[in-house]
C-alpha cells in the first residue's frame, strides 16, 4: 500500500515539474514537447510507466533541451564623430575653431561647448601655439585666453606619446589663486573630454590628503596650481616634472604683485630647459618685470597683445557717482534692491571693509556672501557655488579672492571702494561683459576715491563722465536688524545687554582723540 501511494506521488510531481517546464517554454517561445501519457494506478503500471519514463528521459531531454543562451546583440557603435557635424558658417572679420590645426578631439569637445569664433586673443595666439612657439599674452580676464593655452596643451600632448608610470607631470599650468586654478581645471576637464588626458587641480587650503592621494595613486597628465601647494608636493616626491613638456604662466603680473615669483623660479629650475619646452606666458599687464621673466624663461617669444579697451569699453558699461562717503552704502542699498533678479558683485579693498559692508547688507534684509581671505578655503568653494547657481544675488569680495572668478550671467560690477591700482580696475569690472556680453560697471567717486580716477583713464584710454546718483538711489535705507536677533529686535535680553554700550558710547567724549580713530578705522 506505501508502495503504490509512494509512486502515485512520484509521477504526480513529475507531471506537476514538465508541466511548469513546458509553460516556462513556451513564455520563452521554445518548442513545448508533448505530455506524457499518465501513468496506471496499479503498482504493475506504475513500474512499467516508470520504466517507460526513465527509457524515454534522455530522448525527451534532448528533444526538448532548451536553446543555448544568446547574448543580445551589442548596440551598433555609433559613427565617428567628424566637422561634418559642426558647422560654422564663415563671417567677415571673425576667425573659427576649425581654421585652425585643432586635433579632432579637442574639436569635439569644442562643438559640445559651443564655441563658434574665436576672440582677438584666441585669433592672434592660436597659431603660434598650436605651432610649438613660446608667447607673451597680454590679455585681460574675460578675453579667452584660457582656451588658448588649454587647447595647445591638449593638442602637444595628443601628438606626444603618453608618459609611463605615475607622478610624471607632462604639462603645468600655474595660476596664483585657489579660485583661478579651479577655474582653469573645470574648463581643461571640459577641453579634454574626448582626449584621454587626465587634469588635477593642486591648491592650497583644503583637500591636502585627498591632492596627495590623487597624485601618488594616478596619472596626472597636467596639473593646475597655485606655487606654495606644487612646492610641498615637490618636496614629498610626489610631483616629477623632470619629463614636463609644457609651461603656462597665468595672470603673472598678479604673481608679481603677490610674491609668488620665487617660488615659482624654485619650481621653473626642476623643469627641463627652456630649449627643450614651450612656455606660455598671460598677463593682463607686460611691466618690465614681466618682460624680464618672459626673457629668462622663454625662448624667442611672440607678442600678442589683445585690445585693452575691449572689456573696459566695448561690452561694459561704466558709470561713475560722484559721492560722499556717507552716501556709498545708501546708493548701494537702493541699486541692489532695485536689481532683486540680477546678479551683483561688490569689490572693497580690504578685508575688513569688505566685513562690514556684508554684515550691514545682512542688517537690511539683503541676503549677501562673502569672499575674502579670511574665509576658509571649503567656505570659498561652496559661496562661490551658491553665487553661481543664483541662490544669492550678491557677493562682496577683496581683490585678492575675487581674481580668476568666472561666473556667467553678472550684471553688475560694483566698486564699492576703488582700487589703488588701475590695473585692478580692469579685472574687476572684467567679471561682467565676458566673453562679449554686456555688463555694467558702477564706481562711487567720493573724497578719497576720485583721486584714483585720473590713473585709472589713463590706463585704460578712456575719460569717465562722472555724474550725480539719482533721486531714487538716494533713498535712506530702512534701520537695519542686527544678525544675533533676527527679524525682531525686540528680544528682553537684547536692549538689556545693549544699553550698557550705548551709554557708554555716549559718555565718550567728542574730542580730537575720537575723530582721528574714526578716520584711522575709514582709511586704508
Amino acid at each position: 500500500m506505501m508502495k503504490k501511494f509512494l509512486l502515485a506521488a512520484g509521477n504526480r510531481i513529475r507531471r506537476i515539474a514538465q508541466a511548469g517546464k513546458r509553460k516556462y517554454r513556451k513564455l520563452l517561445g521554445q518548442p513545448v514537447a508533448a505530455a506524457p501519457a499518465p501513468a496506471e494506478s496499479t503498482a504493475g503500471g506504475g513500474r512499467e510507466a516508470a520504466a517507460a519514463v526513465r527509457q524515454a528521459a534522455p530522448a525527451a531531454v534532448a528533444a526538448e533541451a532548451p536553446r543555448k543562451y544568446r547574448a543580445p546583440a551589442k548596440a551598433r557603435e555609433k559613427a565617428e564623430w567628424s566637422l561634418e557635424s559642426f558647422q560654422v558658417v564663415p563671417a567677415e572679420g571673425k576667425s573659427r575653431f576649425h581654421d585652425y590645426p585643432i586635433p579632432l578631439p579637442i574639436m569635439h569637445a569644442i562643438a559640445d561647448l559651443d564655441f563658434r569664433y574665436c576672440t582677438p586673443i584666441q585669433e592672434k595666439a592660436l597659431a603660434d601655439v598650436l605651432a610649438g612657439h613660446d608667447l607673451v599674452g597680454k590679455a585681460n580676464t574675460g578675453t579667452g585666453k584660457t582656451a588658448v593655452f588649454l587647447v595647445a596643451v591638449l593638442a602637444r600632448l595628443l601628438a606626444e606619446p603618453p608618459a609611463q608610470g605615475k607622478g610624471g607631470v607632462r604639462a603645468l599650468v600655474l595660476a596664483p589663486t585657489r579660485e583661478l586654478v579651479m577655474q582653469i581645471a573645470k574648463d581643461g576637464i571640459g577641453l579634454a573630454k574626448y582626449c584621454g588626458i587626465s587634469i588635477c587641480p593642486v591648491f592650497g587650503g583644503t583637500d591636502y590628503q585627498k591632492q596627495a592621494t590623487l597624485l601618488e595613486t594616478r596619472k596626472c597628465d597636467v596639473v593646475v596650481a597655485t606655487p606654495g601647494r606644487l612646492i610641498d608636493f615637490m618636496g614629498k616626491g610626489l610631483v616629477d616634472l623632470r619629463h614636463c613638456r609644457m609651461l603656462v604662466l597665468d595672470e603673472a603680473d598678479r604673481m608679481l604683485d603677490m610674491g609668488f615669483i620665487p617660488d615659482v623660479r624654485r619650481i621653473v629650475g626642476r623643469l627641463p630647459k627652456k630649449e627643450d619646452r614651450q612656455t606660455l606666458l598671460f598677463s593682463a599687464t607686460v611691466p618690465e618685470d614681466v618682460q624680464r621673466l618672459a626673457a629668462q624663461w622663454c625662448v624667442k617669444p611672440k607678442m600678442v597683445e589683445a585690445e585693452p579697451e575691449q572689456v573696459a569699453v566695448e561690452t561694459v558699461e561704466q558709470i561713475v557717482y560722484l559721492t560722499t562717503t556717507e552716501e556709498k552704502y545708501t546708493v548701494l542699498y537702493n541699486l541692489v534692491k532695485g536689481h532683486p533678479e540680477d546678479r551683483i558683485m561688490v569689490f572693497a579693498n580690504m578685508k575688513n571693509e569688505a566685513k562690514r559692508l556684508a554684515n550691514r547688507l545682512e542688517r537690511n534684509g539683503i541676503d549677501c556672501l562673502l569672499l575674502s581671505g579670511d574665509v576658509e578655503q571649503a567656505k570659498r568653494a561652496s559661496r562661490l557655488e551658491m553665487f553661481r547657481s543664483g541662490k544669492v544675488k550678491v557677493l562682496v569680495a577683496t581683490d585678492v579672492a575675487g581674481r580668476g572668478i568666472h561666473i556667467e550671467g553678472i550684471t553688475f560690477v560694483v566698486n564699492f571702494t576703488l582700487p589703488y591700482e588701475p590695473e585692478d580696475y580692469v579685472h574687476r569690472i572684467g567679471r561682467t561683459g565676458r566673453a562679449g556680453a554686456r555688463g555694467k560697471a558702477v564706481s562711487f567717486a567720493c573724497e578719497e576715491g576720485s583721486f584714483y580716477l585720473p590713473s585709472i583713464e589713463e590706463f585704460i584710454k578712456r575719460k569717465f563722465d562722472c555724474v550725480l546718483p539719482e533721486e531714487s538711489l538716494l533713498v535712506p535705507p530702512p534701520k537695519g536688524q542686527s544678525p544675533a536677533s533676527g527679524t525682531s529686535n525686540t528680544t528682553t535680553a537684547a536692549p538689556d545687554a545693549s544699553r550698557p554700550k550705548r551709554q557708554r558710547r555716549r559718555s565718550r567724549p567728542s574730542g580730537p582723540r575720537r575723530e582721528g580713530g574714526e578716520k584711522g578705522t575709514g582709511g586704508r
